[in-house]
């Protein structure tokens, strides 16, 4: 008797917790917008001269280069992109290949 009961208890918990997964009152819709940009690494000993100027001039001098990346962008411009840190403080430095600070 007891399992006749523990079994309509079940079925009856069950049967008030299903959900319809097919009924979607407000459809997500997903929109997907891809980067072109391209991100390639670069050896701190490898960048050209003149970024190597701007890294040791006054303001970029206090800072240390941990990364460097070339990057390209969709409309075929290049800068690098360094990463540089100062005791706890970390930041990123765009420089174009003839040593000017990009914004």
């Amino acid at each position: 008797m007891k399992k006749i009961i523990l079994s309509a208890a079940f079925l009856a918990v069950a049967g008030l917790t299903t959900v319809k997964a097919s009924d979607i009152k407000n459809p997500i819709e997903v929109a997907v917008r891809q980067d072109s940009t391209t991100k390639t690494p670069v050896e701190l000993k490898d960048l050209p001269e003149a970024v190597q100027k701007t890294l040791q001039a006054e303001p970029a001098k206090e800072w240390t280069p941990t990364a460097a990346f070339l990057v390209t962008n969709v409309d075929k411009s290049q800068y690098y992109l360094i990463n540089v840190k100062k005791g706890e403080e970390t930041g990123s430095l765009k420089i174009d290949k003839d040593g000017k600070v990009v914004q």
